[in-house]
């Protein structure tokens, strides 16, 4: 089912890195107290991401484990290309661009940003991980200058922009004096949220419309000269980011079903806030993880695919995401093909550069909550009580950063001692836990911090609010769901967590009162 545009896929491909990685948890207590302060007297001991002891136990077995993969040697990895971060400006929306804007920037000059020499104390890094954090890795793929200084553009793509007037998922970048580019698909690109009154909350389930670009991007190649062309670079994206050999029926097959139209219609589906990030499905796309809180958590992954015990794995994870898992091997399927010279794949993040970014990342806080805790608030507590939430969303994480199993995965016995899991699945459409590279068999318990600004909910965002959520009738065969619906966009249930949904009116309301102050 899929005729990735590559411009989109290669890019999101090695793009939608790291962070959208980083989904839900697990434990009310914080997992990672291991993770040892390395800023003593201004001495930083930079872990090695590259560990390949440590890449090993880190990652839980697959649910189909005959294709648990093998990871990229060191020594290969090492001797990839570091990424070159260079200093990035602020792309203005029509009408919100100050005076002489353009000429100015064409006469800067190309400046490296991130020189970790440069870095004495902790707060150096953190704020050189903010840098990591909004530094692109492609330019002018999936948007074009012209684009993003067309007001027609932002009503097409229907992109928000902050109070400033400003579009904070991208930036222009200079790598040479005198040229303009799109800087696209940096960790902002996906975790960055523009709330209903332009305020910008960077690490947030993001909401930047990408699905909407890459479907008017198909769209334009539909009948063109170059459409069949365009139809072979997407089949080789998907393989590279999507194909599961292993799974059946085959997805390669039903992809090379599509006609370009039905493509973008897929693509059109994806809302902001759910994306197919690599590894995942084009049927089974995932929502955008919030990151704020991030340190809290014991499982990388909406499948709990990593364990997260140091920052040593926030590093190897941010690392895989970015591009290094299209290397991995799965049981001889190598997503990036024959690997050879490690100079001629796209540029890591060197070690220090992701030191920064995890540093960032756990300095991420939520932004102040409007919601008060008031009497409504108060009784909803005493039902979230009441109903036994506490066992899985438990306070003060409000979660308990364990693993759910899904139905139709039968349990490993060695898992129930090695990995935190409970002895209860709640039911959730199986799909992205079962069917993808990313498929360990279970779902993490998340947490329900920040539900005030996030959206849509469940694994792949089929409901946009809590109301929809809680609402009994989606569990109807005729419900159109609130959320993503699916490239066909047929009525369809959003199955799985009864809980709360047999709660009368008035105690619903008080429970997402409450909820909402979290």
């Amino acid at each position: 089912m899929k005729y990735r545009v590559l411009k989109f896929l290669t890019l999101v491909l090695f793009a939608t890195v790291v962070f959208v990685v980083l989904m839900y948890p697990s434990s009310a207590q914080s997992p990672n107290k291991d993770i040892v302060e390395t800023h003593k007297k201004d001495v930083v001991e930079i872990p090695k991401s590259w560990d390949e002891e440590e890449l090993r136990s880190m990652e839980l077995p697959l649910a189909n484990n005959e294709y648990t993969p093998t990871f990229v040697p060191a020594d290969f990895y090492y001797r990839m290309s570091e990424l070159r971060i260079h200093k990035s400006y602020p792309i203005y929306a029509p009408g919100k661009e100050p005076p002489g804007y353009i000429e100015w920037l064409k006469q800067q000059e190309p400046e490296i940003a991130f020189d970790p020499e440069k870095l004495k104390t902790k707060e150096d890094w953190i704020k050189a991980g903010e840098l990591v954090f909004n530094a692109p890795i492609f330019f002018n793929g999936l948007n074009q200058p012209s684009d993003v200084r067309d007001p027609a553009w932002y009503e097409r793509s229907k992109m928000p922009v902050s109070a400033e007037g400003i579009m904070p998922y991208n930036v222009y970048s200079i790598r040479a004096k005198g040229t303009i580019e799109i800087g696209e698909f940096a960790c902002a690109t996906c975790h960055t949220r523009v709330m209903p009154d332009g305020t910008v909350i960077r690490g947030a389930q993001g909401n930047y419309p990408l699905g909407r670009l890459d479907e008017l991007d198909a769209r334009k190649h539909v009948g063109a000269a170059d459409e069949k062309a365009y139809v072979e670079r997407a089949r080789g994206a998907f393989v590279l980011g999507y194909y599961t050999p292993w799974v059946k029926p085959d997805e390669l097959q039903e992809y090379d079903k599509l006609t370009l139209n039905q493509f973008a219609d897929l693509m059109g589906a994806l809302i902001p806030g759910v994306q197919a990030r690599p590894g995942v499905s084009l049927w089974y796309p995932v929502v955008v993880p919030d990151l704020i809180g991030i340190k809290d958590r014991r499982y990388l992954d909406r499948t709990g695919l990593q364990l997260h015990r140091s920052i040593g794995d926030m590093m190897r994870y941010a690392s895989l995401n970015q591009g290094a898992n299209f290397l991995s091997n799965y049981k001889g399927f190598i997503p990036r093909g024959a690997l050879t010279n490690p100079k001629r794949i796209r540029p890591r993040y060197s070690d220090a550069q992701l030191y920064a970014l995890s540093l960032y990342l756990y300095s991420l806080k939520p932004p102040p909550n409007p919601n008060k805790f008031n009497a409504l608030a108060a009784r909803g507590q005493k039902i979230f009580k009441r109903e036994g939430c506490t066992t899985c969303h438990t306070p003060p994480l409000y979660t308990n950063n364990r693993l759910t199993p899904v139905e139709g995965f039968n349990v490993p016995p060695e898992h129930w001692t090695k990995f935190d899991v409970m002895r209860m699945s709640v039911g959730t459409d199986p799909g992205l836990a079962l069917y993808s590279r990313r498929a360990t068999g279970y779902y993490k318990v998340p947490s329900l911090k920040g539900v005030w600004y996030r959206g849509p909910f469940q694994h792949s965002g089929s409901v946009m609010t809590l109301e929809d959520w809680f609402d009994p009738h989606r569990l109807d065969e005729n419900y159109v769901p609130t959320g993503f619906r699916g490239y066909d966009n047929k009525p369809r249930p959003v199955r799985g967590h009864l809980f709360g949904l047999d709660l009368s009116k008035s105690d619903r309301k008080a429970l997402i009162a409450f909820l909402r102050t979290l």
